[in-house]
């Protein structure tokens, strides 16, 4: 970060040539690191930003610029697009055609049928939140605690209740969101914690509490566990998806659990693993290597940790620390990350201004890159990183741009999606987009056509691209509008392997 102030310390000396053009070429290098830094914050803070919201932000300092995050996400909405109780339906369902057992199959195969497009219209709702609304930090956060409390429902009402409970308190206390979420009808439904009861623990939840939500691997016993399970038991749901404390389940006997016995119920529990500075170790570590790199720093996550612990687990001070440290910004943490599926779909979208007119290719993309939201692969969710890359994914990735605006297809297989309309969202071959072009190019009017792709390139790209390789895009693209231009130029190189990271 030395280059960034290394400018403001050397006095410009107009009478001497040589100097006064050492000091534009490190003026240039300030102001192109600078722009690359506030798009650092954008894309990890959220989801990438236009050229005109870069150029806006330019002026500001970092700290204002996490100001400005932190304040857009204080409202929030939730989703409401769900309306119908699953298991009343489902009841309804089977008695209605108790006495045909045909109609009853039918009835339950279109059952199924509203139940998927109910998940799909909230998929398509959040991603369209993630990629054009406001609140981008908050949503970011979701999109983080939603892989951190992995869970999967076949009922549409949980999981829109898991992700409002998650939007709720993505930026609140830890505490109350590991609370909240511990009592949600969607988790306690997959840990199998609703046959959690005193004849017969079920250690599925008080296992993953520990493993995956607070302390990690190796910090606990087995029996530890057991005996949180029988904290745990009576923890149920009803109908409606309200938690319900069926006392006559619940073991009120004495429980020992990390060297401390008492009469402990399922709150207890979860005040002691809060109050074991290793969850705060453990959470931290993992915002570190989501938001900043996928290489640990032991400091900064040291930091962060007690940080995160003396604040009583305070999320948002804990994100405003990150996002206004120095070392946030080193170049060793810029283009370092992998973007996820969803957040490449999400920042497509942000960039460019663009909206999809039809969820099911983007549902399609979700399933073959290898993240669809609702449905992560198991209860430690989406492993990340270099785990979002392999052959085909990378070249399904940097196709996408051109299916995009190109209308060319997609070419891709689900391996074992066991979705029906497969093949019919594949000979759909393009996606349907809404984008303003002229809107877009207006960022760069006053960029000379000689400079005009390494700009471009600037904004959209978090690693500086090959002279030689942006020289060939360059006299690719003919096309004497500028206008199209740029759009050509943009298309070329979002399909770029260096645009997969960010």
């Amino acid at each position: 970060m030395v280059g960034l102030f290394f400018c403001r310390c050397v006095k410009p000396y107009s009478n001497n040539p040589t100097l006064t053009f050492k000091h534009h070429i490190i003026n240039h290098m300030d102001s192109t690191q600078h722009q690359r830094t506030i798009q650092h914050l954008f894309w990890r803070a959220g989801f990438g930003a236009s050229p005109v919201e870069v150029q806006e932000a330019l002026s500001k300092s970092r700290r204002q610029l996490v100001k400005n995050l932190f304040h857009d996400s204080r409202q929030f909405d939730s989703f409401d697009l769900v309306k119908t109780v699953p298991y009343m339906s489902l009841k309804k369902v089977i008695k209605s055609a108790a006495t045909d057992r045909e109609e009853m199959k039918e009835q339950l195969k279109d059952f199924a049928q509203e139940r998927r497009e109910t998940i799909g219209n909230l998929n398509d709702a959040w991603v369209a939140r993630m990629g054009q609304g406001q609140g981008v930090l908050r949503e970011k956060m979701t999109l983080f605690w939603h892989n951190h409390f992995a869970c999967r429902s076949k009922l549409a009402t949980f999981i829109q209740q898991q992700n409002n409970t998650l939007r709720t308190h993505a930026l609140a206390k830890f505490g109350d969101l590991l609370m909240a979420i511990s009592k949600d009808a969607a988790m306690l439904q997959f840990l199998n914690n609703q046959q959690n009861r005193k004849k017969s623990p079920n250690e599925n939840f008080a296992r993953e509490v520990m493993e995956l939500f607070t302390l990690g691997r190796g910090n606990y016993t087995e029996t530890d566990i057991k005996e949180a399970a029988r904290a745990f038991t009576g923890w149920g749901f009803n109908l409606q998806g309200e938690f319900v404390f069926h006392q006559l389940f619940h073991d009120d006997g004495t429980k020992t659990l990390f060297e401390k016995s008492g009469n402990f119920q399922g709150e207890d529990v979860i005040d002691i693993l809060l109050s074991n500075p290793q969850t705060a170790r453990f959470i931290s570590t993992k915002l570190y290597r989501n938001f900043v790199n996928e290489r640990i720093n032991e400091e900064h996550v040291a930091n962060m940790a007690k940080r995160f612990f003396r604040s009583d687990y305070d999320i948002a001070d804990l994100m405003e620390y990150v996002f206004t440290s120095d070392w946030f910004y080193d170049s060793v943490n810029i283009g370092a990350q992998i973007k996820s599926p969803v957040e490449l779909l999400a920042g497509m979208q942000r960039t460019l201004h663009m909206d999809f007119t039809d969820k099911t290719p983007v549902l399609y993309t979700q399933k073959a890159l290898g993240q669809m939201l609702f449905n992560p692969p198991n209860v430690a969710g989406w492993p990340g990183g270099k785990s979002w890359i392999d052959s085909s994914s990378l070249l399904t990735r940097m196709q996408l741009p051109k299916v995009l605006f190109r209308n060319e297809t997609l070419n891709v297989s689900v391996k074992d999606s066991g979705d029906a309309n497969e093949e019919t969202v594949k000979r759909k071959n393009k996606f349907e987009v809404t984008m303003n072009w002229d809107h877009f190019a207006q960022a760069f009017d006053k960029v000379p056509e000689e400079n005009l792709g390494k700009i471009v390139a600037s904004y959209l790209l978090q690693v500086p691209i090959n002279s030689l390789l942006l020289k060939t895009i360059e006299n690719q693209v003919t096309f004497n509008d500028r206008t199209e231009r740029i759009k050509q130029l943009t298309v070329a190189l979002m399909g770029l392997p260096e645009y997969q990271v960010c």
